[in-house]
């Protein structure tokens, strides 16, 4: 708290005291509170993911309210890991004394999935230690859901054997993904086809949001995390990763080519920090289990269509 000024009688009033930039206002803190878009925007995600959960169980609950039920097995676990994923951001950013504002989620066309995720606002940490803080909580706090739900929903799924060629929807398969197949199934996803149940589906986009998440690029959780660990020498890693992920969309899925143009308009580069100690060991380790999160849950190719 800074000192009271008082007036003193020889030189007159004080000057005025000014907070250092990123010092967040009184402004910045009312937006922080729970608002009523957040809770409007969480329950129409609820309905479009919900919606996009019914139409993949071969239900249209447009003509009917209650096939809605259908739907929530798959909207109830992506909505649990998309809030359990930015309830992480927003926990250590109160830990840290980071002005943060509760998660906005993203209603979508009910086709596939029905949202296109969710976010937090929140200013930049001032020391590399909560920027690392905050921006691994999220991934791993998904990422720790993720996992028991593509599990169980996997020993719920059917297996087929492996058509020589198929249609519709084909979803890539992660190293983590593959082992938990390996796991509960006895069978790798490139041996058999496997009709995911929609508890293993909205894991699976669980994971997919882990791993978008963690690319080492701007201020995605993936730039936080690589920022804290080596500073201004981010900006390297980002750019070849940006290159990366166009090579990526020559080579494989388009959709790279969509994502790169989105992190370069929202910049590739990551703001500093007020302060650049560098992390302590344990901090550096962790960071180092992060890029390995991103290593297992990484897809070259998410979704193909044939």
């Amino acid at each position: 708290m800074l000192p009271h000024p008082t007036h003193d009688p020889i030189t007159g009033p004080p000057e005025s005291i000014a907070l250092p930039a990123w010092a967040p206002t009184t402004a910045a803190r009312s937006k922080a509170r729970l608002r009523p878009i957040h809770v409007v925007l969480f329950f129409a995600t609820l309905f479009t993911t919900t919606l996009a959960g019914s139409f993949q169980a071969g239900v249209n609950p447009l003509t009917d309210l209650r096939l809605l039920a259908h739907g929530l097995p798959f909207s109830a676990t992506l909505m649990g890991i998309l809030l359990v994923h930015e309830m992480g951001h927003y926990v250590l950013s109160r830990v840290h004394g980071v002005v943060a504002t509760p998660p906005y989620f993203i209603p979508g066309p009910p086709f596939l999935v029905g949202t296109f995720g969710a976010f937090i606002k929140m200013h930049t940490p001032t020391n590399r230690r909560a920027l690392f803080d905050v921006g691994a909580a999220g991934p791993w706090a998904g990422f720790l859901v993720a996992i028991p739900a593509v599990y169980y929903g996997l020993t719920l799924s059917e297996v087929r054997p492996l058509a020589p060629t198929s249609d519709g929807l084909t979803l890539g398969e992660s190293l983590v993904f593959t082992w938990l197949a390996k796991l509960a199934l006895g069978v790798a996803p490139a041996d058999a086809t496997i009709l995911l149940h929609p508890v293993a589906l909205a894991g699976w986009f669980g994971l997919f949001v882990t791993f978008l998440n963690l690319l080492p690029i701007g201020q995605l959780d993936g730039g936080h995390v690589v920022y804290a660990l080596l500073g201004r020498r981010h900006r390297w890693v980002a750019r070849v990763a940006v290159v990366g992920i166009v090579g990526l969309a020559f080579l494989g899925w388009q959709g790279w080519g969509l994502w790169a143009v989105l992190v370069t308009v929202l910049g590739v580069d990551h703001p500093p920090t007020i302060d650049e100690t560098p992390l302590d060991p344990a901090r550096r380790l962790a960071a180092w289990l992060t890029i390995g999160l991103f290593a297992i849950t990484f897809m070259p190719v998410p979704l193909m269509i044939e």
